[in-house]
């Protein structure tokens, strides 16, 4: 409690174990347990190599017990025996945010602190921290997967309307933190992240890409309204929380413009991504091609009615 942290530094780290199997110690050497422990070459907790040497007595005729797997030495029974378990994974929870811990029990680690932010519709992969770097020129650009190299290793790349497979891949070999677009296409999705991916985002401590999309799925062009502010912040430190699929930047207060009002996002007509509006009106119940009834909206100079439940503010709840 009160401890200062940045993003990246790591609040928890673990195992992940599996079904432990029981050694003989005491029976083995002949000992009783309180002789036993005396006679330990390991503490009980320390991990363990196959073939370690975990308890010996004898000189002559030396009686021992060595670790059959690699491990951790997990407990003593009251017999004087050994449980040793598998390690299947090691995982680390870090900091996303610069600040003070306000929290820290069994249940979480909270940190309270100052950062601008911004919400997007879902994020892929772990938690990433890293130096935010603009990819393209303007907010209609695909970020290419030709320009992404080690050089902008452990940054947080801004890729534009859209974020194909090619670009999510090259950019985990490259060693880039993590990506920020408009749109990932959903087929580029399950080739990166499996067929068990949602569109409600897939947090996890796996060996992935991190992306975080702001917008939807398919393409869609960034608004300027998001856009301008991303490329004032570009070269501040920054970080991707997946489980609640934001972007935070560390930057002065001064430094970003959060007056321009949000503008609201709509389906595209053919269902293939999203796009930006504004000036949507309420145009009350209207009959779509669908042969479906509900209330519409027109936004802007468009003539076309869009279902009031396909369009939301960005700033809207997810």
């Amino acid at each position: 409690m009160g401890d200062r942290v940045h993003a990246g530094d790591v609040l928890a780290a673990g195992v992940t174990l599996a079904s432990a199997v029981r050694l003989a110690g005491a029976r083995r050497l002949g000992l009783e347990t309180p002789d036993f422990e005396r006679a330990l070459r390991v503490p009980v907790g320390a991990d363990v190599g196959a073939g370690t040497l975990l308890a010996r007595m004898g000189r002559r005729f030396p009686r021992s017990v060595t670790a059959p797997i690699d491990g951790r030495m997990l407990h003593l029974t009251a017999d004087g025996d050994l449980y040793l378990a598998p390690i299947v994974d090691r995982w680390v929870v870090r900091s996303t945010l610069d600040g003070a811990v306000t929290r820290s029990d069994d249940g979480a680690v909270e940190v309270e602190g100052p950062a601008w932010c911004i919400e997007g519709a879902a994020a892929y992969g772990p938690d990433a921290v890293g130096e935010l770097t603009i990819g393209v020129e303007g907010p209609s650009g695909d970020l290419p997967a030709s320009k992404l190299d080690v050089r902008l290793g452990g940054r947080i790349i801004v890729g534009g309307a859209r974020v194909s497979a090619e670009v999510m891949t090259r950019a985990h070999a490259c060693g880039i933190a993590g990506l920020v677009g408009g749109a990932a296409p959903a087929a580029g999705l399950r080739v990166v992240y499996g067929d068990t991916v949602t569109a409600s985002g897939a947090a996890g401590r796996e060996d992935r890409p991190t992306v975080l999309c702001l917008l939807g799925f398919g393409a869609a062009v960034v608004p300027r309204e998001l856009f301008q502010p991303l490329a004032a912040f570009a070269g501040s430190r920054a970080a991707i929380h997946t489980a609640s699929a934001r972007l935070f930047v560390f930057a002065q207060e001064e430094a970003g413009d959060a007056s321009a009002d949000a503008p609201d996002v709509a389906l595209a007509g053919d269902y293939g991504g999203v796009r930006a509006v504004s000036g949507c009106e309420d145009r009350g119940e209207a009959e779509f091609p669908s042969e479906i009834r509900a209330n519409a909206v027109r936004c802007g100079t468009e003539t076309e009615l869009v279902p009031t439940a396909n369009v939301r503010r960005v700033r809207a709840g997810r």
